[in-house]
């Protein structure tokens, strides 16, 4: 949601885009295609707080398909995604305590994801702002233990968080 504005000015800017630059702007803020269409066809909004319940909403109201297709959009904890803009950089601040890491915390990450992906057929989904790499490893290995519905639950509320995370860094123009 490039060129986002604080407070009002990034919700007049918001929903002043043409209806595909919406949704790409959304996209970059949670990877579902639904999500982004619905939130696109919401607007406007006229508050900050009315774009979060909408989110929020949308979100609890998507398939599980969506949701994985969101997850699937994000690296894996410790390691970077490819290509360019807001979600990879946002992706990267993200991440910032597992990026300067030990080799050998970086390489247990390594095994953990895979072995949560083999386990849940999904990548690890945590809101990772503000948590170390060590966390991050605890909070992986702790979910292991979840059965898949259970887990499936957890990452959709991890990436609810995310996305709202995101929301308010485009609002704030970050």
């Amino acid at each position: 949601m490039s060129g986002g504005v604080g407070g009002i000015g990034g919700i007049d800017r918001l929903n002043a885009l043409p209806a595909a630059a919406a949704e790409a702007a959304f996209l970059a803020c949670c990877g579902s295609r639904t999500w982004a269409r619905r939130m696109a066809e919401g607007r406007p909004y006229d508050s900050r707080d009315a774009l979060l319940a909408a989110a929020d909403r949308v979100w609890a109201s998507v398939a599980d398909a969506d949701r994985l297709e969101a997850f699937g959009a994000h690296p894996r904890i410790g390691e970077r995604k490819a290509g360019e803009g807001e979600d990879r950089r946002w992706s990267a601040q993200e991440q910032a305590g597992a990026a300067g890491a030990r080799d050998s915390i970086l390489a247990a990450l390594t095994e953990a994801n895979r072995v949560y992906d083999q386990r849940f057929g999904h990548i690890f989904i945590v809101c990772a702002t503000g948590k170390g790499a060590e966390e991050m490893i605890g909070l992986l290995q702790a979910r292991l233990a979840n059965d898949p519905q259970t887990e499936l639950r957890i990452a959709a509320e991890e990436q609810g968080k995310i996305t709202r995370l995101r929301l308010m860094k485009w609002m704030e123009g970050r």
